[in-house]
């Protein structure tokens, strides 16, 4: 397992908390939360294991960063009205983490059980790890962007996400569908903080998540090979 990323991560929210407290005139950096709540999202009823099978398990592996980024832990950015960027990172959970996490909680929710996977996988069918899971969901994180433009008056939010989503027959070692799934949300604030930018991350990452499974090809091919 590759350290590099959980220790430059972990690096990121000391500085800055450094830097809060401090006192300085202004930040060298944000950090924000991602999570996503399964507690608030309603589970369609084609989505909700119904019960036929007790072998409902799903892997879910940590998804790749695939953005042509220098730095793929940076988030987003904030630009103040003299056009100076400011970089936004995630705190405490890495964006390809957090993304696995969501998908997990939603699957729990619709009754399926999760099994931890720590491999990683790169998408390719020779390439797939082994478990005793029947469906594995992996995939790209294609582009995350958290934008906040200060104004005079307002502060503007443009907050969007691209997953590329790959589910596969875990046991025959089969790729079964790909797709892929944008979302963007948007907002006029008067106030400026980093608990809103972790709200724009944590709209962003459900919208994402809960678009992916209106897709009613994702939950039937999960079923389809649930049933056999």
């Amino acid at each position: 397992m590759n350290l590099k990323p959980i220790y430059r991560l972990f690096a990121v929210v000391m500085i800055s908390s450094v830097f809060c407290l401090s006192g300085c005139a202004g930040p060298r950096l944000y950090s924000v939360g991602m999570y996503y709540d399964a507690e608030q999202s309603v589970i369609p009823a084609y989505v909700k294991n119904d019960g036929q099978t007790s072998d409902a398990v799903v892997a879910v592996s940590e998804f790749a960063d695939t953005r042509q980024i220098d730095d793929p832990l940076v988030i987003g950015r904030v630009i103040q009205n003299s056009g100076e960027k400011t970089l936004v990172f995630p705190r405490n959970v890495r964006a390809t983490r957090a993304v696995a996490n969501g998908i997990k909680q939603y699957l729990k929710k619709a009754g399926y059980e999760i099994t931890e996977i720590n491999e990683p996988w790169n998408l390719k069918e020779d390439k797939m790890p082994m478990g005793k899971a029947k469906i594995l969901i992996g995939g790209n994180i294609e582009e995350l962007e958290i934008i906040c433009r200060k104004g005079k008056l307002t502060n503007s939010y443009d907050t969007t996400m691209t997953l590329a989503v790959v589910i596969a027959d875990m046991g025959q070692g089969r790729i079964l569908y790909k797709t892929r799934v944008k979302s963007s949300y948007s907002r006029e604030h008067v106030l400026f903080s980093e608990n809103i930018l972790g709200q724009q991350a944590d709209k962003v990452l459900s919208d994402t998540i809960e678009k992916l499974f209106e897709d009613q090809k994702v939950a039937q091919t999960i079923k389809d090979v649930m049933a056999r």
